[in-house]
């Protein structure tokens, strides 16, 4: 079979706006990071560091078309970032579950949702993972197919654990607007606003994901994978407003009790009771 050559240059240098837009954002994501300690958004922004880095290499190759490093490095950050990003949406719910008290009304507890959740999204980075290093060292159509069929199916993977993840979600939500006018924790804060955010996360990494699942159905070759403008409006675009919908969830502690008979730090995963921290995450 003859040498197989896949095609590493973008088609335009566009791409750069998104660059611009994702370095103030990582540096907006960063610096909120470093002030409010909000450990479970590290995947957040170790992704906006994968999506900056990844960019940065296709214009770089676009100047360099002689060079294969770029178009390594682009594949597979590019592809992998919105993964952590998933792992961070995944943690955030856990840690509203914790600060609203109601654990009772999550048909999965608050620790377990962070194992499965993570563990699948783990997973699904793995195997997106080893089908991005097939694809980009492939040299025959063959190994190009494989790689495509890899990726393929991890993505497919994470959209069916994000739909679960999202019923999860919205059983909670169902259940705890039932309860708001009993309990003072629920009206102290605007917790459906920040299930708001999630959703509006959620709904975008899936769209970015089912335009990713078809371009590789298409397989090398096709219009999708070929073509930059489809990049940009379904991929770069999305994850630039998710990480803007998502700097707002780094708020620090949260007391919610009149009296200070419970504190809530959100972003911990701690809840206090008579003096003792116990750690939920």
């Amino acid at each position: 079979m003859g040498e197989f050559e896949i095609d590493t240059q973008p088609r335009s240098i566009s791409i750069a706006n998104s660059v611009h837009h994702i370095l103030l954002l990582l540096f907006t994501h960063s610096f909120r990071f470093w002030k409010t300690k909000t450990w479970f958004c590290i995947p957040f922004v170790v992704g906006g560091i994968f999506e900056l880095i990844g960019y940065a290499s296709r214009i770089y190759g676009h100047y360099n078309p002689n060079t294969r490093g770029p178009f390594l490095i682009q594949i597979m950050l590019i592809l992998l970032a919105p993964i952590l990003f998933t792992a961070s949406v995944y943690m955030f719910l856990s840690r509203i579950i914790t600060a609203t008290d109601c654990a009772s009304s999550s048909i999965i507890q608050p620790r377990s949702l962070t194992t499965i959740f993570v563990g699948s999204d783990i997973f699904c980075f793995l195997v997106q993972l080893v089908g991005a290093g097939v694809l980009a060292n492939a040299t025959t159509k063959s190994k190009s197919n494989l790689g495509n069929g890899i990726i393929f199916v991890g993505l497919g993977a994470q959209i069916i654990i994000f739909g679960l993840f999202i019923v999860v979600a919205l059983v909670f939500h169902v259940r705890v607007r039932g309860l708001q006018a009993q309990r003072m924790v629920l009206r102290n804060w605007t917790w459906e606003r920040y299930l708001i955010t999630l959703y509006a996360a959620s709904g975008i990494i899936t769209v970015r994901n089912v335009f990713r699942v078809v371009e590789y159905a298409m397989g090398d070759g096709d219009y999708l994978l070929n073509t930059e403008w489809p990049m940009y409006v379904f991929d770069a675009v999305p994850m630039i407003i998710v990480m803007g919908v998502c700097r707002e969830w780094y708020v620090g502690k949260m007391d919610f009790a009149a009296k200070g008979s419970q504190d809530v730090e959100l972003m911990a995963g701690q809840t206090q009771r008579g003096g003792q921290t116990t750690s939920q995450i």
